[in-house]
């Protein structure tokens, strides 16, 4: 009977230090499942990033040639308004004079 409640006991202890090794074990996977986890978000994260600056990179090139080519329009109105002017001026001071004197 002693024996049989020693074998009990031992078998006991021996469930319960596997049971302690089987969540030592687990909370081991756990942590390793996490840092996997992390690790692919920062993978992807980083590639995230990267293709923003990529965009980024692309957009400041797309509206820097628009600014360009919107400050070349603007440049050639006014030229065109200059020489309209250099061209009218005489013609359009007198009408004016004209219209307040007449």
């Amino acid at each position: 009977m002693q024996d049989m409640i020693k074998r009990i006991v031992e078998a006991d202890h021996e469930a319960r230090a596997l049971e302690e090794d089987n969540q030592i074990a687990a909370e081991k996977e756990k942590a390793k499942i996490e840092e996997q986890v992390q690790a692919i978000r920062k993978k992807y994260m980083d590639q995230a990033d990267e293709e923003i600056r990529k965009n980024e990179a692309y957009l400041e090139k797309f509206y820097e040639r628009k600014l360009s080519e919107e400050e070349a329009k603007q440049q050639s109105a006014l030229i065109k308004l200059r020489a309209d002017f250099e061209e009218n001026r005489d013609s359009w001071v007198d009408e004016i004079v004209r219209r307040v004197i007449g």
